[in-house]
């Protein structure tokens, strides 16, 4: 409980576990015998990239890159910072952004034009959740766990303030 608001789930465990079981054999799909790197957004997508790396049945190279949007808002404050960036080269490789969630789309759009600079082959996206609803910009993720109406979500990787990623679903608070 959270100052007394009941936690409501939108996806069990189960559910997270089945779903990216399926994702990983999409990708494992659309992304055989090609070069494919794995960038996975940190933190937010810290579990759901590893759980889904484990799924795909192809050679993956992965690494990672930290960025800022949030701060310890709720929403999104438009401004994206790159914090750590990547340790490998990704010319002439395959790239799939894994990140927990695409809501204003601001972030993706920022990490998309960023790696384009380091001249891939291509550069894709996968997200855990999508909140179409609140797009900014025109971006719509190649591999969606989940698309979900306009709630505040926490769990499986996203946070509250400090709190909550290691929770293994996802809920709001009623």
């Amino acid at each position: 409980m959270e100052g007394g608001k009941r936690q409501r789930v939108l996806f069990s465990k189960e559910e997270i576990s089945k779903r990216v079981k399926e994702l990983g054999d999409e990708i494992s799909l659309e992304y055989k015998g090609k070069n494919l790197v794995i960038i996975s957004l940190l933190r937010g997508s810290f579990i759901f990239a590893a759980d889904l790396v484990r799924e795909i049945s192809i050679p993956v190279e992965i690494d990672f890159i930290t960025i800022s949007s949030y701060e310890n808002d709720e929403t999104s404050s438009g401004i994206v910072e790159i914090i750590h960036d990547l340790r490998m080269s990704i010319e002439g490789k395959d790239v799939l952004i894994v990140d927990d969630i695409c809501d204003s789309g601001y972030t993706l759009k920022k990490v998309i034009e960023y790696l384009s600079g380091k001249n891939p082959n291509s550069i894709s996206v996968c997200v855990m959740l999508d909140k179409p609803s609140r797009r900014k910009i025109q971006l719509k993720p190649k591999f969606i766990g989940y698309s979900i109406p306009d709630v505040f979500i926490v769990g499986y990787g996203l946070n509250y303030g400090t709190h909550y990623r290691n929770i293994p679903y996802i809920f709001t608070f009623d």
